[in-house]
């Protein structure tokens, strides 16, 4: 006795799908009826999203600046201080060499050189300058006049003699140069003829 062939239902049942016939999942994967609009949502959304990436870099970017920055200028307010410290020390060796004894040993002074040498050398060395004062004209900004004189022969407003002398720090000024300043004849015989008849020197000294 012959068998009977499976029916088209039996091969149906075994696992076959009929023609025509999807999965579930493919009613999920159907594109949106409005393309060109959904592509231009998701467009917009990647420019504003690409925006503000660019201005976090930028912010931040600005604010490792700042603290550089402000990191430098601490360094440098922190550094001033102290060699304006210095300046003091600096004096004393100058003024002692200025007016040496002729008493004292001369090893004692060459020892003493050296030591302002050296001191002098390391404050260069981080920056500091001497201000140039003599046969300069009267800068306020750089200079400090506690006497105007009347000197033939120098300008108005030249600095004929530093009292004290004066420092930068690259350039910022650490110390004014403390001087006096040549007021011509004539400049003096205006003053005199002003109110009060009294003469005010370039910082507003009064002779």
């Amino acid at each position: 006795m012959s068998e009977t062939p499976p029916s088209q239902t039996e091969e149906t049942a075994g696992g076959f799908p009929e023609e025509g016939k999807g999965t579930p999942a493919s009613h999920d994967a159907r594109l949106p009826e409005d393309l060109p609009a959904a592509y231009e949502k998701l467009l917009a959304e990647k420019h504003e999203l690409f925006d503000r990436l660019l201005r976090k870099q930028a912010e931040l970017e600005n604010f490792r600046k700042r603290l550089q920055r402000e990191k430098e200028e601490f360094i440098q307010h922190a550094t001033g201080d102290l060699l304006r410290a210095l300046l003091p020390v600096l004096d004393g060796f100058e003024r002692a060499l200025k007016h040496r004894d002729e008493s004292v040993p001369e090893a004692y002074v060459q020892g003493v050189k050296l030591i302002y040498q050296e001191l002098f050398d390391v404050m260069s060395r981080a920056g500091v300058t001497a201000i140039e004062t003599t046969g300069k004209l009267f800068d306020p900004h750089l200079h400090q006049a506690v006497e105007t004189v009347e000197a033939p022969g120098h300008r108005d407003q030249e600095i004929v003699e530093e009292l004290q002398r004066g420092y930068k720090l690259r350039h910022r000024l650490l110390r004014p140069a403390v001087v006096k300043v040549a007021l011509s004849r004539k400049a003096a015989g205006d003053k005199l003829d002003g109110p009060g008849g009294s003469t005010a020197g370039p910082s507003g000294v009064t002779h």
